[in-house]
C-alpha cells in the first residue's frame, strides 16, 4: 500500500482549506469525508434556516463567499463546497467514516471499516457537528414528550401549538427563541446567567474573543467555543421575541425533569411538551485518541501559545476547525497554517532519514 504525505480527515470548510493549500504545495494527499455529498455539517441544518439568518461563511481560499440571500443554507452552502472541490480538483473521497488512527512503525494509519490509508501526517478536520453535547439531569429518561437537540431542530413549524423549552446559553438558543417565541410558547433557561453584548462587536473585540480560546487551548484544556466568550447580540429577527418578554423571563435550570414537565430546586413546577436542548457541541476527535494527543488537563494542546494548528504532542497531526479555528474565518486561515506545519513535519522526517 502506497504511502501518502498526509491524509485530511472532514471536507467541511477547514478541510477544504487545507486541501486547497496542501495541492498548491504539491503535497500528495486525500480528503476523506463520512457524508455521501459535499457540505460538511451544513447538509444537516434545518430546512428554515437561510443565508439571511446565518452569522456568515467566509469565501474559501480564492474564491467568493455565497450571497447572503434567502436561500436555505443547507443547499446553498453544499451547493458552493461541492462547485469549490470540482473548479480546484480537491481529491476528495466519500463517504468515508473514520474509526481511528492508529501509528505502525512511525507511519500514521487510518481505519475505516476493512478499509485503510496510510500517510506520514494527519490534518484532521472533523469539526465539532457530530458530537452533540447532552447532559444529564435527574429523571430525564421519564419525560413523555419529545427530547430534541441542535442537530435534531427540525425547524419553527414543527413547534406550533407546544409548550417549548429551550435549554442553553449560547448564541443556537437565542436564535431558536427568536424564531419559536412569535409562533408558540416559549420558557428559557440556562445554567449561569447569559452575558449580553451591550456594544457592537467590532474586530478589536473579535481578536479579544479568540485570544481567550487560543489561551486555553495553549494550556491544553479543552477548547471552548469562540462564540461562549463574545457575549450574545439580537439581531433584527430576533427583536419580536424580545418585545414579547422571551428572552427576559429567563429562568435558572431546573432540578430534574418529570414526565410531562421540569421541577425547580424549590419545588415550582413548569409543564413542557418540549426540551430542545441547545446545549452546544464537542469536538470529534475520539478517532484519535490511540495516538494519545490529550494533555493532562483534558485537550489537545495546540503550538503557537494556542494560535497554530500542530499537535504539541505529536507534530504529525495538525487539527483545524478546533479551538480558536472553530468558525469559518479561523478555519480558511487554519487550513493554511495546518498545510505548511505538514510541509514542517515531512521536511523534518526527511532530515531525520537521512
Amino acid at each position: 500500500m502506497s504511502i501518502l504525505d498526509s491524509v485530511v480527515i472532514g471536507a467541511g470548510q477547514a478541510g477544504l482549506s487545507a486541501s486547497f493549500h496542501l495541492t498548491r504545495l504539491g503535497i500528495s494527499h486525500v480528503v476523506l469525508d463520512s457524508d455521501a455529498e459535499p457540505g460538511g455539517a451544513w447538509r444537516h441544518r434545518w430546512d428554515a434556516l437561510t443565508m439571511r439568518d446565518v452569522h456568515g461563511v467566509a469565501e474559501l481560499p480564492d474564491d467568493a463567499p455565497p450571497p447572503r440571500d434567502a436561500q436555505r443554507a443547507n443547499i446553498a452552502v453544499p451547493a458552493y463546497f461541492a462547485a469549490y472541490e470540482r473548479e480546484h480538483h480537491l481529491p476528495v473521497v466519500r463517504p468515508v467514516r473514520v474509526d481511528r488512527v492508529t501509528d505502525e512503525d512511525g507511519i500514521l494509519v487510518v481505519h475505516a471499516g476493512d478499509r485503510q490509508w496510510r500517510a506520514r501526517t494527519i490534518v484532521n478536520a472533523t469539526g465539532t457537528w457530530t458530537h452533540p453535547f447532552l447532559p444529564h439531569y435527574p429523571g430525564m429518561e421519564t419525560f413523555l414528550g419529545e427530547q430534541l437537540h441542535t442537530v435534531d431542530y427540525p425547524g419553527p413549524a414543527h413547534f406550533v401549538g407546544k409548550r417549548v423549552l429551550v435549554v442553553g446559553g449560547g448564541a443556537s438558543a437565542v436564535q431558536f427563541l427568536g424564531a419559536l417565541a412569535p409562533l408558540t410558547d416559549t420558557l428559557w433557561v440556562t445554567r449561569t446567567e447569559p452575558v449580553w453584548r451591550g456594544d457592537d462587536f467590532t474586530p478589536e473585540a473579535g481578536a479579544a474573543a479568540v485570544a481567550l480560546v487560543e489561551k486555553r487551548v495553549a494550556q491544553g484544556l479543552p477548547p471552548q467555543s469562540v462564540v461562549s466568550v463574545t457575549g450574545l447580540m439580537l439581531r433584527p429577527q430576533e427583536r419580536e421575541a424580545e418585545r414579547l418578554g422571551a428572552y427576559a423571563a429567563r429562568r435558572p435550570m431546573f432540578a430534574r425533569i418529570e414526565p410531562d414537565g421540569v421541577r425547580w430546586a424549590d419545588g415550582s413546577f413548569e409543564r413542557v411538551d418540549v426540551i430542545l436542548w441547545a446545549t452546544g457541541f464537542r469536538p470529534a476527535i475520539a478517532h484519535l485518541a490511540p495516538l494519545y494527543l490529550r494533555s493532562a488537563a483534558g485537550g489537545i494542546q495546540l503550538d503557537r501559545e494556542g494560535r497554530g494548528t500542530t499537535a504539541v504532542r505529536d507534530p504529525r497531526i495538525q487539527l483545524v476547525g478546533y479551538g480558536p479555528s472553530a468558525s469559518t474565518i479561523g478555519a480558511n486561515r487554519a487550513g493554511r497554517s495546518a498545510a505548511k506545519g505538514v510541509q514542517r513535519a515531512l521536511a523534518g522526517a526527511s532530515v531525520r532519514t537521512v
